[in-house]
């Protein structure tokens, strides 16, 4: 895949996802307008939609366009959104900046950001239920399990659980990637497999190979996002650095320095590399996610 070619579907797809999260968000002008300002404030923030490309690179990968994903993608955004927006708050990670600009609960009200992600959440489920396209009431029931387990106590809340738990702690290498695989590799298994799920050709034979792929990049992003928060400023990242060292959370770095850290990067990378060989086109789109992933700077 060329970059030029990956590039302006990549556009293509983060505009049609903006585009979609405008039309399925209440009106502003609609009581409780409060509410719903701050729901456009969160959902609209500049943010990369690496989980939204995921699901329609998987859906590309197995034969369908954007179009056919595009909401499936959009329930994925909205439940990450939400989850954003709550680890925010002051009784959980306690951040006041997210994506270069004041995070929905200093922008507006701490009550206002609970009630932002507990609406989004259930928006989510609506949009992936409701969706105005040829998808087979089986597959939506399908979509709909992987994204509430990937959402729940086994799942993105059980992580950040663990995580607020071990504040302080020391956590083994094990232990660290089960806590993030919940936190943060779930949302990119469900991503993966229900972008894949709106795929005209998808096999289960495919479904293995695919979720270690996801599995590795979603890995992979957490080691990242570690690097980044202990070698990157403010400015660059748009939330406050250096921010996990000062809470004393256990990461990557914290836990094993920077330089190993690194190291378990490429070397999620290459795993991420040979499973998407055992992927129809060596994964398409998605060999290209992987390498925004793992050589971000943001």
């Amino acid at each position: 895949m060329s970059p030029n070619s990956f590039e302006q579907w990549r556009r293509d797809v983060v505009a049609q996802v903006e585009q979609g999260l405008d039309q399925c968000l209440p009106s502003i002008d609609h009581v409780p307008t409060v509410l719903h300002e701050a729901m456009h404030y969160a959902t609209k923030s500049p943010g990369k939609r690496i989980r939204s490309l995921i699901v329609c690179a998987c859906a590309d990968l197995f034969g369908s366009n954007i179009e056919r994903a595009i909401h499936s993608a959009i329930s994925i955004e909205l439940v990450h959104t939400y989850s954003l927006v709550h680890d925010d708050l002051p009784c959980m990670d306690n951040d006041d900046l997210r994506r270069g600009q004041p995070t929905v609960h200093v922008a507006f009200d701490e009550a206002t950001a609970m009630l932002v992600g507990d609406a989004l959440q259930p928006l989510a489920f609506n949009v992936l239920a409701t969706q105005p396209i040829n998808i087979s009431h089986e597959v939506r029931v399908r979509q709909i399990h992987l994204l509430s387990e990937a959402a729940g106590t086994q799942g993105m809340v059980g992580g950040q659980a663990i995580d607020l738990a071990q504040i302080g702690l020391k956590m083994s290498q094990s232990e660290l990637e089960l806590m993030h695989s919940k936190k943060t590799g779930a949302l990119f298994l469900a991503s993966a497999e229900i972008g894949a799920l709106c795929g005209l050709e998808y096999e289960e034979s495919y479904r293995e190979p695919l979720r270690s792929c996801a599995r590795h990049i979603g890995l992979g992003f957490q080691v990242v996002d570690d690097i980044l928060d202990a070698s990157s400023p403010t400015e660059v990242l748009g939330k406050s650095a250096g921010k996990d060292l000062r809470d004393n959370k256990p990461t990557y770095v914290t836990s094993f320095g920077l330089a190993r850290a690194k190291e378990m990067a490429a070397e999620l990378e290459e795993r991420t590399e040979e499973s998407l060989m055992c992927l129809p086109r060596s994964g398409g789109y998605l060999s290209d996610i992987a390498k925004l992933v793992f050589n971000r700077v943001s």
